[in-house]
Formats: structure tokens, C-alpha cells, sequence
């Protein structure tokens, strides 16, 4: 007596019974390991064995464990995208101080005066009067189209080309400078002491305080806004050059 085969056939059964992911409009298979999702594990209770009795607070409870584990997840994730704007920040604003520095060095000479052309128009000078004395010519001396010692004044217009470059410099040195400190803040505030969960978690804390109160993040905020205000003054001496 034979028996009836009651499974159904592989080709009865549907071979995708979700619908397949796609990346950028490509079918993709959700079980590449490159497109699983990673699973985080938050069940803190199994992870953490339960503290005895009077022992909550002590320097291994499990509050402190958990606490480090929350914190390093958010700090990584505040600190991280903080560390890198900094990093694009820092340089351009490095590059940006070069080129206006080449800038400055060139229009700063028209501040003072140009002694090698004072130098040549007195050798012209000069040169009529001897040509003349040769012709036998009366010579009629004059006062030197320049004279060396009169003071010198320069243009409006070159005043303010170098008043403005020379601010877009100050704060684009500034925002650098501002930059340097904060990585070296954000730095120092990834670096935990060794020690028990408790120590490292006051720590933690302490410096999370002293990240709020010195308004860290609103001083990395504002250094885009001061860069702009660099790259503004820079332009402007630009169409004035």
C-alpha cells in the first residue's frame, strides 16, 4: 500500500514570498550580508547579570554598565558628525587663509610708497637737465615731479581693499584656531579613564556638563556663519581690487 506524498512541490511553492529590496532601482537579495540590517542587542537584562541585594550603586551595578553603553553610542554619534565638520571646516579654512595671505602681500605694498618709480622719474629729471645744459638750452629747474620727502598718502580705494582682506584674514585664522581647540575638546572627550563603570560613567558625565555649559556645540555652529563672513569680506575687496 502506498501512501499519497502530501508536500507540495518545489515548483508550487513561490520562490519570493516578500517583495525583493532594491538599491538605487536594483533588485537586491535580502540575505546578502551586505544589505542585512545589523540587530543590536538592548536587552540589557540578559547582557548584565542582576546586582545582589544593597549592591545597586556600587561601582559595578548594572545601572553603571548600561549608563556607559547608552552614552558611548550617543556621544559617538553627537561627537562623530561634530569631528568630521570640523575636519572640512579646518581645511578650508587653511586654504582660504593662503590665498587671501597672497592676496594682502601684493596690494599691502600699495600702502606706502613706490621708491623705485620715485627713483626713475628723478633720473628723468635729472636726465632733461643735462640734455639741456649740453644744447646750450636754458634750463629752468623745477620742483621734482616727486618728492621724496613729503609725506605720502595712499589711495582711498587701496585703503579699503587691504582694511577688508585683512579682517577676512583675522577671521578666517580665528575660525582655524576655534577649530584646532574644539577637536582637541572633542578629542579629550572621547578618552575615558580606565576603572569601573561607575568612575568612567561620573567622568562621563562631568564632561558632558562642561560640554554644555562652555556651549560647545552652539561655538561649532557658529563657524561656518564667521566663515561666511570671511569669505563676504573677500569678495567685496575683490570688486573693489
Amino acid at each position: 500500500m502506498q501512501t499519497e506524498n502530501t508536500e507540495p512541490s518545489s515548483a508550487s511553492v513561490p520562490r519570493h514570498t516578500q517583495p525583493t529590496k532594491t538599491f538605487f532601482g536594483l533588485a537586491q537579495d535580502a540575505r546578502r550580508p551586505g544589505f542585512s540590517r545589523p540587530v543590536f542587542n538592548d536587552d540589557y537584562v540578559a547582557r548584565f547579570p542582576e546586582d545582589s541585594y544593597g549592591q545597586e550603586t556600587a561601582p559595578n551595578a548594572r545601572a553603571w554598565r548600561v549608563y556607559v553603553e547608552e552614552a558611548a553610542a550617543f556621544d559617538e554619534n553627537m561627537i562623530g558628525q561634530s569631528r568630521d565638520g570640523l575636519d572640512v571646516m579646518l581645511v578650508f579654512a587653511g586654504l582660504f587663509s593662503a590665498v587671501v595671505t597672497s592676496f594682502l602681500v601684493q596690494v599691502s605694498q600699495n600702502l606706502q610708497a613706490d621708491f623705485s618709480e620715485m627713483s626713475a622719474l628723478l633720473l628723468h629729471d635729472l636726465l632733461l637737465v643735462q640734455l639741456a645744459m649740453v644744447d646750450g638750452a636754458t634750463v629752468n629747474v623745477t620742483a621734482p615731479s616727486m618728492n621724496p620727502a613729503e609725506k605720502f598718502e595712499p589711495a582711498v580705494i587701496d585703503v579699503w581693499i587691504n582694511g577688508l582682506w585683512v579682517v577676512s584674514l583675522a577671521t578666517s585664522l580665528v575660525v582655524a584656531l576655534a577649530a584646532v581647540l574644539v577637536k582637541q575638546w572633542l578629542h579629550r572627550y572621547m578618552t575615558f579613564p580606565s576603572g569601573t563603570p561607575g568612575l568612567r560613567s561620573h567622568v562621563r558625565q562631568f564632561r558632558f556638563m562642561g560640554l554644555q555649559k562652555w556651549r560647545v556645540r552652539i561655538i561649532i555652529g557658529m563657524l561656518p556663519i564667521i566663515m561666511h563672513i570671511s569669505l563676504t569680506l573677500f569678495f567685496a575687496g575683490l570688486a573693489l581690487f
